[in-house]
């Protein structure tokens, strides 16, 4: 009788194990309120209103003086961009943009793209809304939505949208792009409250999507957004039909990881690393040590006081461009830091940086957007988003100069319906912006995965 009692027992502890690991969870939030004071009683106002970039002749008359006024000192001889933005250069593009720079053909182009802003759980979000104009006879856009990151925007996706919603090739998917501002970034409203996260910023966004009428759509993202993207996916795997990002840090570290990390060095077939994993994953303890100190300074510094370095980004234009442009600098290829001019020219014109720029300083929004990682980074790594893997069809385009390397065989053990993983031939963290082609084609061959216009 004991016997045959244990017995079952073992088997009903089996199926119950089984069934536990084999049940799809699904991240849950609940609404929430950003808004300045109480969350008003009644409905939400769900209207949607056209927006323009607009700057008036004074705010331009104030960068000015603010340029003319800037107080360089010299950067030490031969250094390049070592101990960060180089003051020749700086000297170079500051005058660029004081007396070359054309901000009014710029808003032109950014406002060439339709522009809304609705209001979601109490603060306005922005986005740009593009829809195909010569959609063939007989079939339909797809939706998709493409998060940016920091210290990015929106407009980091004006060279992919183009050659998604009016794709050369016939046999392409011609999609519907949406591009929305995270709150804090751009011409999205900033939360009035503390504790808004990814998550917050996903159940905004697929609220957002839904808003706009649709039941089911594509979503893309890197940096911030590859996390924002993720998360809309936990919510809503019924809604997102597909994820795509060009950004996948290591998650947690469990079983697969550690053995791989103990013994990929010695058997990288064994784990299925490519010479390139290899390269990635294994460099001198030395190199891995120095190199995270020198890289990471500024998350430090935006995860714990964020406010306080932000306030004189916030006020000096020269600043905030050194700041965020050196960043595009390191991040688009780590070997940028061996040259005088970090090689900023090489993969941008300075019309498209200083774009960017300009959205961050004529929005005011640097001290919100850095507060991204302060509402992130406190409540630890063991977040229950991070506890719970993605079942949608995702794909990962992994760039070889991205800030960091996740191999295919670590990326399965967070996305578990992982349709493509393609090393890409060249790019680094600002994927959309250096290489739209190469990430548009790989968006399409996802998607045409999944929805069964090509085979695997």
């Amino acid at each position: 009788m004991y016997t045959e009692l244990a017995v079952a027992l073992g088997l009903g502890t089996v199926v119950a194990l089984v069934f536990l690991k084999k049940r799809k969870r699904v991240l849950k939030t609940q609404d929430g309120w950003w808004g300045v004071g109480a969350c008003p009683q009644g409905p939400e106002d769900d209207s949607i209103y056209p927006f323009k970039v607009e700057t008036t002749p004074e705010e331009i008359e104030d960068l000015h003086r603010r340029l003319d006024q800037t107080r360089f000192f010299p950067s030490l001889e031969d250094c390049q961009f070592h101990y960060g933005f180089n003051s020749k250069y700086l000297e170079k593009v500051v005058s660029y943009w004081r007396n070359d720079f054309n901000w009014r053909k710029q808003v032109d182009k950014l406002n060439k793209y339709p522009h809304f802003k609705t209001k979601i759980e109490g603060i306005d979000i922005h986005y740009v809304h593009v829809k195909p104009k010569n959609l063939p006879e007989g079939t339909r856009a797809l939706p998709l939505m493409m998060v940016h990151g920091w210290p990015g925007s929106f407009y980091e996706f004006y060279g992919i949208i183009p050659l998604l919603t009016e794709p050369s090739n016939p046999d392409d998917i011609t999609f519907e792009i949406i591009c929305p501002s995270i709150p804090g970034y751009g011409f999205s409203e900033a939360p009035h409250k503390k504790g808004f996260d990814g998550v917050c910023a996903a159940h905004i966004f697929n609220k957002l999507m839904k808003r706009l009428g649709f039941n089911q759509y594509y979503v893309q993202g890197g940096d911030w957004g590859s996390l924002i993207t993720t998360n809309m996916a936990q919510l809503e795997p019924n809604a997102v039909k597909g994820l795509h990002i060009n950004f996948a840090p290591p998650g947690q570290a469990g079983l697969v990881m550690m053995l791989s990390l103990f013994f990929g060095r010695r058997f990288p077939k064994l784990f299925g690393f490519t010479e390139h994993d290899v390269k990635r994953l294994f460099p001198s303890m030395q190199k891995l040590v120095i190199d995270s100190i020198r890289e990471t300074g500024y998350m430090h510094i935006q995860s714990t006081k964020p406010d306080t370095a932000g306030r004189g980004l916030n006020d000096s234009p020269v600043g905030l461009a050194a700041y965020i442009l050196e960043k595009f600098s390191t991040w688009t290829d780590p070997e940028f830091k061996n040259l005088e001019d970090g090689g900023l020219e090489r993969k941008y014109s300075l019309d498209d940086l200083l774009t960017n720029v300009m959205i961050y300083w004529t929005s005011r929004c640097i001290i919100s957007s850095m507060r991204f990682y302060k509402e992130n980074f406190s409540k630890g790594l063991n977040q229950p988003h991070a506890k719970i893997p993605v079942y949608v069809p995702s794909a990962v385009a992994s760039f070889p100069n991205e800030l960091m390397h996740s191999p295919k065989l670590w990326v399965t053990q967070k996305y578990h319906n992982l349709k493509t993983y393609t090393p890409m031939a060249r790019g680094g963290h600002f994927a959309a912006m250096e290489e739209p082609q190469l990430l548009a084609e790989d968006v399409q061959n996802f998607v045409k995965i999944v929805e069964k216009r090509k085979k695997k």
